[in-house]
Order: C-alpha cells, then structure tokens, then sequence
C-alpha cells in the first residue's frame, strides 16, 4: 500500500511551495518597500535637500570642524592665561584640582597661569598641525585629553560647588557650571585621539 505524499512546504515547487516561499519573503520584501519609501520621502523633503546641498553631508565635515573648534579653544583659552586678571581667577580650580593643586608650590601664581597657557597653545598647535600629520594630531588629541580630565576631576572637589538651598547636588552653582562645559570637551578629545589613530593606522 503507497503512502499518501505530504508536499514539502520548505523545497515543493508546484504552487503551495511558490506560495509559501513568497509568504516566507514577505517580511523583508515589506522591510525593503518601507525603507525605500521613508528614503523617498525624506530625499523629497525641502529641508532635507536644502541640507544636503549646503555640504552638511560633506565626508569628515564633522571630524574637520570638531578639530577646528578645539584649536580655537586651545587659543582663547591659553591667552588669557597671560594676564594677571586670570592669575586669581585660577586659584579655586588650581587649588582644588587633585591632579594640579602641585602648580602652585612648584610655580607660584603667576608662573603656574603661564604654565598652563603654554601648554594650551602647544595642544591648539599640535592639534592645528592635525589637519596634515597624523600624528601630531595625536599628541595634541593626548595633550587635550589630559587637560580635561585634570579639569573635570576638580568638580566633586570644589568648595560651595552644590546649591543647599536647592537640595544640594546635582543642583550645581559657583564654579561648577563652568567646570561642567569640560565633561564635553573631554569626549570631543577622545573623539579626535580615536580619529587620528584610526586614520594612521589604516
């Protein structure tokens, strides 16, 4: 007695197994129409055009622009670390930055300020430099990370750095809001070592 034969839904080529294969691509065929159509559409939108037409979309425009804003960082920043309006102005940072408060008894005031305006313009330099060698991008990536750390570790140091009248942290007040600005520029530094490296590397 001959068995009953059971059509093979996975390998059969007669028309229960054409539909189950199209049943089966569906799901992604679906994915595939949805994707294009949300492409459309947004290629389509004005401001979408108008945006890619500006050169927003320009390859490393993000890399190029985020260098060139810690290079102007590094400039301002080191300039008026010449300038005795600054030197008293540094005191509670320097004072209480556990990996800086040694620039004082080794420098004094003044020397400490130049200290670190020397140092800023020689990471805005190295970063500038960036732009054409590798390399001396990342010793100015290295440099302005290890700026921001020493600058970001002085905040659950600094005295009155937290409103009591608003309950205290995080509800910050005095100096800290300043010193807040460094947790972002600490990730730019990391962004761009990351950047050279990779790029020397390749």
């Amino acid at each position: 007695m001959s068995r009953l034969s059971v059509p093979n839904l996975e390998s059969d080529t007669g028309p229960s197994g054409q539909t189950n294969a199209q049943i089966k691509k569906a799901p992604n065929t679906f994915a595939a129409i949805a994707a294009m159509t949300t492409l459309s559409n947004t290629t389509q939108n004005p401001l979408v055009r108008t945006l890619q037409r500006s050169g927003l979309l320009a390859e490393d425009l993000d890399y190029h622009v985020v260098r060139a804003s810690m290079v102007i960082l590094f400039f301002f920043f080191g300039y008026q670390k010449w300038f005795p309006y600054e030197f008293e102005r540094l005191v509670p940072f320097i004072s209480n930055g556990p990996l800086i408060w040694w620039l004082y008894p080794v420098f004094g005031h003044a020397d400490a300020s130049y200290f670190l305006g020397a140092s800023e313009w020689t990471f805005g330099t190295l970063l500038l430099a960036g732009f054409w060698d590798k390399r001396l991008g990342i010793l100015g990536a290295l440099g302005s990370t290890g700026t921001f750390i020493a600058t970001v570790t002085i905040i659950p140091f600094m005295p009155e750095g937290w409103d009591i009248a608003a309950g205290g942290f995080p509800a910050m007040t005095g100096n800290v809001p300043f010193l807040m600005k460094d947790v972002v520029l600490l990730a730019v530094s990391l962004y761009l070592l990351r950047q050279d490296v990779v790029r020397l590397i390749r």
